[in-house]
């Protein structure tokens, strides 16, 4: 039995927030002691070439986990291909009250109406010069709760600025349920600006910093086929670096029942799964290979991880498998992906 599989029922007996506080400290603490490593599954070389950027493997650390950017290189040694941290905000906000993380083990899932809670984004730079991690790091942008959505486009350039030539990669999020309309952010109008903005920054960044630095998307599930098929004709116009599908859903379907099953906020882990598999693909079939897809959404397995590739994926990342498998996971997709069949 793995260590973590020895911990986790401890952990889960406390609250889901403070136990993703007391983990992250733990493993910001035993990876400075150098106790971290020696328990952790080597994880073997698969490498990929996706947005122009060289990943030792395919498989990453969805962001959520580490909003701040305090554990990168902690979670670094657990051997993931990349790693996206955030959502950041250009100013600290503390989020929605608690409680805002319940877990559904029943179902293998997490609702979480966490409401880009984080330090901002200078805490976040400040951060970025500690971390020896070298590899590639993705941070995951979100707009201030108060800054009003006409607005919103000021907040991720703020983002895009700060972090341009300091990360691999910076992810637009549009998709989170946990702040006011900013799904209406993947509507036609709304997102034809916001991207047309992003791109035009993109470029003036670049001629000013000497190097180019991708942008990805980040959508919701939660989308019927007319709607993907704008956002994919926005995402192939702006020639956007990579799409990743999806974050978490509005939906309850299966889990209705279960304690906290009814809780505000959105659904990660096993239930999103196959909706976030099927919302891929038909990415996958609309982009027609122009753009670059990271899937995501409900992958507990290495068999899921290979769901996403045939679905379209050229990476894949996780959050809440994460929380239910532990380390363990990372490896197991990796060699899955390995052993698939071309």
């Amino acid at each position: 039995m793995s260590p973590y599989a020895l911990l986790r029922p401890l952990l889960f007996r406390l609250d889901a927030e403070t136990a993703h506080n007391l983990t992250l400290a733990a493993l910001r603490r035993l990876h400075a002691l150098g106790l971290l490593r020696p328990w952790l599954p080597r994880v073997p070389d698969l490498p990929r070439r996706v947005m122009g950027l060289h990943f030792p493997n395919p498989v990453g650390l969805a962001a959520g986990l580490d909003k701040n950017g305090d554990a990168i290189d902690a979670l670094a040694a657990f051997g993931f291909g990349f790693i996206e941290v955030g959502a950041v905000t250009p100013r600290p906000q503390p989020g929605n009250p608690r409680p805002r993380l319940f877990r559904l083990p029943a179902a293998r899932a997490i609702i979480n109406r966490m409401g880009f809670n984080n330090l901002g984004v200078d805490h976040l730079l400040r951060n970025l010069e500690r971390t020896r991690y070298r590899g590639v790091l993705g941070v995951n942008l979100g707009k201030n709760a108060d800054t009003p959505i006409e607005r919103a486009a000021e907040d991720y350039l703020i983002g895009l600025r700060k972090l341009y030539g300091k990360v691999s990669f910076v992810t637009i999020n549009i998709s989170s349920p946990n702040t006011r309309n900013l799904r209406a952010l993947q509507g036609g109008e709304e997102l034809d600006a916001l991207l047309a903005a992003i791109k035009a920054e993109q470029a003036r960044l670049t001629d000013t910093h000497g190097r180019y630095m991708p942008v990805a998307v980040k959508i919701a599930p939660d989308l019927d086929d007319a709607a993907i098929a704008a956002i994919a004709a926005a995402l192939r116009k702006h020639r956007i670096d990579a799409l990743i599908a999806t974050n978490t859903t509005l939906s309850r379907a299966g889990v209705e029942a279960l304690p906290h099953g009814t809780e505000a906020g959105g659904l990660s882990g096993e239930p999103l799964r196959e909706r976030a598999t099927q919302v891929l693909a038909a990415f996958h079939a609309a982009l027609a290979g122009e753009v670059p897809l990271i899937g995501a959404g409900g992958i507990m397995n290495g068999a899921d991880a290979c769901a996403k590739a045939a679905a379209g994926a050229d990476l894949v990342q996780f959050y809440t498998g994460l929380i239910y498998r532990g380390p363990a996971l990372v490896r197991e997709c990796v060699e899955a992906l390995r052993d698939r069949p071309v």
